[in-house]
């Protein structure tokens, strides 16, 4: 596998025109009929500048999804229709059209996939109430192609729609979920049950063939290791891969192809793997990802079965990045490419025809990620589904005949129908030192009507950077320079994302900080310590650094932003949710002279509750006992460190004003939390503005909860930044 450069994110300067979104099933039936080469109109002028509406950046997504079919003759998509989300199907071949299949009047369709040809699987969520019970056990469903045979095959947790209604034989109960669709064709597909301990543990997850048109069960469990939890399959839904979290420690077992016995590949510690599993390909070649370098970022390798043990040189490596990704091919056939994540989305394929038609798509669509999904690839007439996407543009969908004469474009849907790309924020990425010297990834947004400045994106491996990729970069370096000579230092607001062992930005159009933007704000997104994707020695770095170095990461990114001439630095706030929201309690306590406010949501406000309260958390044993005394520190040995570190301890230190919010249904971060912090606060006389979502959880589902506490934010931080 050859890794290449990947493409610039980087816009080219010149707006793609926009088109009007086909609304309607019948609209996008008809379109994709037409099967005609489309060209682009000339840009249209800019409408006037006036503020953009809250709910454009905060509304549920116009067309949230898309696949085509295993054999590309359809295509089912999920769109927001009379404000709920629904699935439909269109009909590729002549004279097919558009048919709705599924469409609730008092629930959502959440994740969809295709089973075969003639039938999909779905989810169920109610986007109109709050996210309190809604996190897990969304049920299962299936329908055909014509609108047939639907039935419910595992009921959620709680029938909260009048579409649930039992057809067919008793479905499975809300402790089966979906684990994998085989892409082998057939009428099965492999769901989980569960099993829990008498306190709420999670003891084992066992897999099952169910058949979705008999609804007949096949165990797959046979032998099945303890406590096994995660599983990795081929794409015949065969499990290949058994992984256990218990007592600190990750097992890892293998069964082969044909094989009746599953053995033991590796017990490590489950903070400190030696590689971890990655896939299996049809060949029953075991992929796993491995810490490779000083900066640890993992690669892909290959495993010797028989040493149990990574083999050979790394088949992909994205420097400054771990290895996110995935191998594309059609069932049964070659691997036809690779796709990865480093600061931006990339595709590399090893079969030239699709080469050429990613040039094609990259040529028509400049400036984006363009992701394209191919079937009959190797056919005379294939059929690709292109989503392409940028900093600046929510996304659009386009079905792509490459071989036809000519080939043929059309549009299938816009992600977000009211997104004018021309009005969006850009996006860009960065590495600053922090005051140790370890290097900290930084993604900042700009308000629409700045240049950008230049990025500092490590590339993909193995390709030299072309001279037009190397001229936009001198070009946007002359142009920071010039930015931080002629335009004043803005307001700012350090956005800390949450986990925190995750990663927190992606090159993609992000309504949340957009929303920010567009009030004037620079937001600044650190990937500080603890932060995943960007190699072990990066994320163990965090270790027992809540509020210590992961804090002065930020203040640290937030000092680079005002040396750079983008910030000025008498204006900035800190704001986050969950573990963003401990960061913004914690910035003005331990960098008093750098915020001027501070808002969190759904915060955790002092460390020790995270372990005192596992009665009302959803957080598992395993992660209180194990994990989080490793990562954050232990209750008993390190109570002293964790005080140290509490906004709620250090509550008198806080003298900026505080916005908190909470959902009154939240496990992972109970509101006890935020009403402890709020008496703290009004202790110290420093009363804060204060919000409770009544039957939301860790995070806001219903909109107008979401237009709410954004309208909150846009009062507060006018009132103390402008």
């Amino acid at each position: 596998m050859h890794p290449a450069l990947k493409p610039s994110h980087r816009s080219s300067g010149q707006a793609w025109p926009l088109r009007a979104w086909v609304c309607g099933l019948l609209l996008i039936g008809a379109a994709v009929a037409q099967a005609q080469v489309l060209v682009a109109p000339a840009p249209s002028p800019l409408p006037p500048l006036l503020p953009l509406p809250i709910e454009l950046f905060f509304r549920h997504a116009d067309m949230i999804d898309a696949q085509l079919s295993p054999s590309g003759k359809h295509l089912a998509f999920s769109l927001n229709r009379n404000q709920r989300v629904a699935l439909g199907v269109l009909t590729l071949e002549s004279g097919g059209g558009a048919k709705l299949l599924v469409a609730y009047q008092d629930a959502d369709v959440r994740r969809f996939e295709w089973v075969n040809d003639e039938r999909l699987v779905y989810t169920v969520v109610d986007k109109h109430s709050g996210s309190g019970e809604q996190r897990f056990a969304e049920g299962l469903f299936v329908v055909a192609i014509d609108g047939s045979a639907a039935r419910q095959l595992i009921q959620p947790r709680t029938d909260f729609f009048t579409g649930g209604a039992r057809i067919g034989r008793q479905p499975l109960d809300w402790q089966h979920g979906l684990l994998f669709v085989p892409r082998t064709g057939g009428d099965e597909v492999i769901v989980g049950k569960a099993q829990w301990s008498s306190n709420r543990e999670l003891v084992n997850i066992a897999p099952m063939r169910l058949n979705v048109v008999t609804q007949a069960l096949r165990s797959l469990s046979l032998g099945m290791p303890e406590r096994a939890t995660g599983w990795v399959f081929d794409s015949a839904g065969e499990p290949r891969v058994a992984s256990a979290e218990h007592q600190g420690q990750t097992l890892v077992h293998w069964r082969g192809p044909g094989q009746a016995e599953w053995r033991l590949l590796a017990s490590m510690p489950s903070q400190a793997r030696a590689w971890s599993p990655h896939s299996v390909d049809d060949a029953g070649t075991l992929y796993v990802v491995v810490p490779e370098g000083r900066a640890a970022t993992s690669v892909l390798k290959r495993f010797d079965l028989d040493a149990k043990r990574p083999v050979g040189e790394a088949l992909v490596r994205t420097p400054g990045f771990d290895f996110r990704g995935r191998l594309l091919q059609e069932p049964g056939g070659p691997v036809l490419g690779l796709r990865a994540e480093t600061d931006a989305e990339t595709t590399v394929w090893f079969d030239p025809a699709l080469q050429r038609w990613q040039a094609a798509a990259d040529a028509r669509l400049p400036g984006r990620v363009n992701r394209l999904s191919c079937r009959r690839c190797a056919s005379d007439d294939p059929v690709l589904l292109v989503q392409s996407w940028s900093d600046q543009h929510p996304g659009e969908l386009f079905l792509f005949r490459p071989l036809r004469s000519p080939a043929v474009w059309d549009p299938v849907g816009r992600m977000r129908n009211d997104v004018d790309p021309r009005r969006m924020a850009r996006l860009d990425f960065h590495r600053v030192k922090a005051r140790d010297g370890l290097e900290i990834p930084v993604w900042v947004t700009q308000p629409p009507n700045l240049p950008m400045q230049a990025t500092t994106a490590a590339d993909l491996p193995m390709q030299a950077t072309s001279a037009a990729s190397a001229s936009a970069s001198a070009s946007a370096s002359a142009s920071a320079s010039a930015t931080a000579r002629t335009t004043p230092p803005r307001p700012a607001v350090v956005l800390v994302h949450g986990g925190p062992w995750v990663r927190g930005g992606h090159w993609a159009w992000n309504g949340e900080a957009q929303f920010l933007a567009s009030r004037g704000y620079v937001v600044i997104e650190p990937e500080f310590r603890g932060s995943r994707g960007f190699g072990g020695r990066h994320f163990h770095a965090g270790r027992k650094q809540w509020g210590r170095a992961m804090q002065d990461d930020l203040a640290d990114a937030l000092q680079w932003a005002i040396g750079s001439g983008l910030v000025d630095g008498q204006r900035v706030c800190i704001a986050g949710g969950s573990y963003g929201g401990y960061a913004a309690l914690m910035g003005p306590i331990r960098h008093p002279a750098l915020y001027r406010c501070a808002a969190a949501w759904v915060a955790v406000t002092d460390p020790l509750l995270l372990f005192g309260l596992t009665g009302w958390s959803d957080m598992s044993d395993e992660s209180v006992n194990y994990t989080m005394p490793q990562l954050i520190g232990d209750p008993q040995t390190d109570q002293a460190l964790l005080t140290e570190v509490s906004p709620l301890a250090q509550a008198a230190r806080l003298k900026v004003p505080v916005l908190l919010a909470y959902g009154a249904a939240d496990r992972r971060v109970p509101l006890t939390h935020g009403e402890r912090m709020r008496a703290a606060l009004q202790a110290a006389g420093n009363e804060p503005e204060w919000v409770v979502y009544a039957e939301e959880g860790h995070g806001w589902l219903k909109a107008e909860n979401r237009f709410d506490f954004a309208r909150r934010l846009e009062r507060f931080f006018a009132q103390h930044l402008k």
